[in-house]
C-alpha cells in the first residue's frame, strides 16, 4: 500500500512539473502558425491564360465583307432578276488598303463593301482573284488603316495554338481557338483542291471565310477558307486555311500582274531514296530525287526528251526537299522560261533543257 501511494505521489508530482513547464513555454507557441487549410482572399493568384494581347494586335485589321449581286431567277416563267447578298471576312494586309479574302466570298459580286472594326464602311474594288487557291484581293481607299502583323520568316508548326478571327453568321467579330493539325504548302502548285492547305480545329462557320488565322502573338498564320466536308459524312473539327506565305505570294502576283500565272512541265513522279528508285516513305528520310512516273503527251517535258523512270535530281542547280517543293518551284517559274534539269538515266547523269508553259 505504501509503495502504491509513493508511486501515485510521484506521478502527480511529475504531472504538475510537466504542466508548469508547458504553462511557462506556452507564450512561445503564439509565434508559431499552423498550416492553413484555405487560402485567404488576399493571396495572389497566377495570371489566367489569355490571348487578349494577340486579339488586340490582329482584330482591328480583320474586316467584314458584304457583297451584292444580281441574278436572273431560273425558276421564274418570265425573266426576273433577284438580288443576292453574301457575307464573309477579309484581312487588311497593308496600310495602303489591300485586303485579302476568299475567291468564293466575292465571286460574281456586283458590289462589295467592307466594314472596319472602328465603324467605317468602305466601298471595295476587286483587283484580282485566283480560284485555285480560293483567294481574292480587294482595294479600299482610306487613311489610318490598320494592317495585320506579319512575319515573312514565320514557320508555323503542327501543334501551334491559333486563333480564327472573322464574322461568323454576321454575328459580329468573333474569335475561335484551336491548334494547327497539319501544315500546308508554301507555293503556287495547288490544283484547285484544299488538300495542301493548312488544317486546324479553330471553328470556321459561314462568314468566317477570308478572315485571319493568327498565332498567340497576333501574327498572321493563314487566311481562313472553309470547313472540310465529305458527302454524306459528318466531319467535325477539321477546318482549312490558306498558309500565309502562299497567300502573300498570290496577293503580290495579283497586285503586280492582275492575275496569277503558273507554269508546268507536264510530268508526275515519286520521291525516291536512291538511284535504284526505292520510294521514300518517311519525312525523316533524305530525298535523292524524283522518279518520273508519267509524262504528258506533247507537254514541255515530253518535248524536252524526259522519259518515264528518269530521276530528276536538280532544276537550275537547285535540289528539292520533296515532290511538293519541286512542283512549287516549277509553278513559280515564269512561263516560257528555259530550265536546266539534271537527271539520272540508266546510271548516267544528263542535263536536259525544258521550256515551261503557262497553266491555262
Amino acid at each position: 500500500m505504501r509503495k502504491f501511494l509513493l508511486f501515485l505521489l510521484k506521478s502527480i508530482a511529475y504531472g504538475l512539473a510537466l504542466a508548469f513547464v508547458l504553462l511557462w513555454a506556452l507564450p512561445a507557441f503564439n509565434h508559431l502558425s499552423l498550416p492553413r487549410l484555405h487560402s485567404s482572399a488576399n493571396d495572389k493568384l497566377p495570371a489566367p491564360i489569355s490571348y487578349n494581347h494577340a486579339v488586340r494586335r490582329a482584330a482591328p485589321a480583320v474586316v467584314n465583307v458584304y457583297t451584292r449581286s444580281t441574278l436572273v431567277d431560273p425558276r421564274a416563267l418570265r425573266p426576273r432578276t433577284i438580288e443576292r447578298q453574301e457575307l464573309g471576312s477579309g484581312v487588311l494586309m497593308s496600310a495602303k488598303g489591300y485586303i485579302l479574302t476568299n475567291y468564293h466570298v466575292v465571286y460574281g459580286a456586283d458590289h462589295i463593301e467592307v466594314a472596319l472594326q472602328d465603324g467605317r464602311w468602305l466601298e471595295a474594288v476587286l483587283i484580282g482573284q485566283d480560284k485555285m487557291t480560293d483567294l481574292a484581293v480587294l482595294y479600299v481607299q482610306a487613311d489610318n488603316l490598320p494592317a495585320i502583323p506579319q512575319d515573312p520568316e514565320l514557320k508555323p508548326q503542327v501543334g501551334d495554338v491559333v486563333l480564327a478571327i472573322g464574322n461568323p453568321l454576321n454575328l459580329g467579330q468573333t474569335i475561335t481557338q484551336g491548334i494547327i493539325s497539319a501544315n500546308g504548302n508554301t507555293g503556287l502548285s495547288s490544283q484547285g483542291s484544299y488538300r495542301d492547305f493548312m488544317r486546324m480545329d479553330a471553328a470556321i462557320n459561314r462568314g468566317n471565310s477570308g478572315g485571319a488565322l493568327v498565332n498567340t502573338n497576333g501574327t498572321l498564320v493563314g487566311i481562313n477558307a472553309a470547313a472540310y466536308q465529305l458527302e454524306n459524312q459528318d466531319v467535325q473539327g477539321i477546318f482549312l486555311a490558306v498558309p500565309y506565305k502562299l497567300a502573300l505570294n498570290v496577293m503580290q502576283k495579283i497586285i503586280k500582274h492582275g492575275r496569277v500565272t503558273r507554269s508546268y512541265l507536264g510530268l508526275a513522279g515519286d520521291a525516291v531514296l536512291n538511284a535504284s528508285g526505292e520510294r521514300l516513305t518517311s519525312s525523316g528520310q533524305l530525298l535523292y530525287g524524283i522518279r518520273i512516273t508519267a509524262v504528258s503527251v506533247n507537254g514541255p517535258a515530253a518535248e524536252a526528251g524526259i522519259q518515264v523512270d528518269d530521276i530528276i535530281l536538280e532544276m537550275d542547280g537547285q535540289r528539292f526537299e520533296n515532290v511538293q517543293a519541286a512542283l512549287n518551284l516549277i509553278a513559280e517559274t515564269p512561263p516560257n522560261t528555259k530550265v536546266q534539269l539534271t537527271i539520272e538515266r540508266n546510271s548516267q547523269r544528263l542535263t536536259i533543257t525544258a521550256v515551261t508553259r503557262e497553266v491555262i
